[in-house]
């Protein structure tokens, strides 16, 4: 069983969760890329606050990609 960070290595990903401190060798991270990939999680979460996004009612791609754009625009306008 291979572990996570080799699955990682494997498809030439890099970590960017940082390492908890307590951790006797820390795990090297590119704090950048931690702060673009926090604001695309945050991202996310607010979209989840719209239903038809959270449960997927749309089964066409195209059409659930359109309710994606107007739920952002949404957003954005706040």
């Amino acid at each position: 069983m291979m572990r996570l960070m080799d699955e990682t290595a494997a498809m030439n990903a890099e970590a960017v969760i940082p390492s908890t401190r307590s951790r006797e060798v820390p795990i090297p991270h590119d704090e950048t890329i931690y702060k673009l990939r926090n604001r695309i999680e945050r991202c996310f979460n607010k979209l989840k606050h719209f239903r038809r996004f959270a449960t997927r009612y749309d089964r066409r791609t195209i059409h659930f990609a359109g309710f994606t754009s107007l739920a952002a625009v949404m957003i954005w306008l706040r």
